[in-house]
């Protein structure tokens, strides 16, 4: 079956969904914005509670992975991710989501298997590039200091 360009374009066109990139974008800057201020209110907490200062940057960030996994185990995060988008994939809670979804999912095929092998999956290349990535501009930063 041969389709003109036309044809084909204007299938495409009917099967497509409309885009919602401006409420899109809307909703993932709000709810992004939210988990962050979330962050500042705990940042001020632990101030407040006169942690040194590197405390308090550490004490954010693992409250933050921690209420994350909290509530991607309750399948919570996945919902709000559904209308966030990219809000909350971007902010530490994201990477945290990214490592506990897949250890729920396959945690029946076993923890060596399952968990064990696939806990990564999604978060893994983030920390391979990451890795590489620092390491490379450290060496940079080392030759031009």
């Amino acid at each position: 079956m041969t389709v003109s360009k036309a044809t084909y374009s204007e299938m495409v066109k009917r099967a497509s969904p409309n885009s919602k990139a401006g409420i899109d974008t809307l909703k993932a800057f709000v709810i992004g914005g939210f988990i962050c201020c979330i962050g500042e209110v705990l940042r001020k907490f632990y101030e407040l509670a006169e942690f040194s200062r590197d405390d308090v940057g550490l004490l954010t960030s693992v409250t933050l992975i921690f209420l994350s996994a909290v509530l991607t185990g309750f399948g919570l995060y996945n919902r709000l991710a559904k209308h966030a988008g990219a809000g909350t994939l971007v902010p530490i809670t994201g990477f945290a989501n990214a490592v506990v979804s897949p250890a729920l999912e396959f945690k029946s095929e076993g923890y060596i298997l399952g968990v064990g092998a696939k806990i990564f999956a999604i978060s893994g290349p983030v920390i391979l590039y990451g890795i590489a990535a620092a390491f490379i501009y450290g060496v940079i930063y080392y030759f031009l200091r």
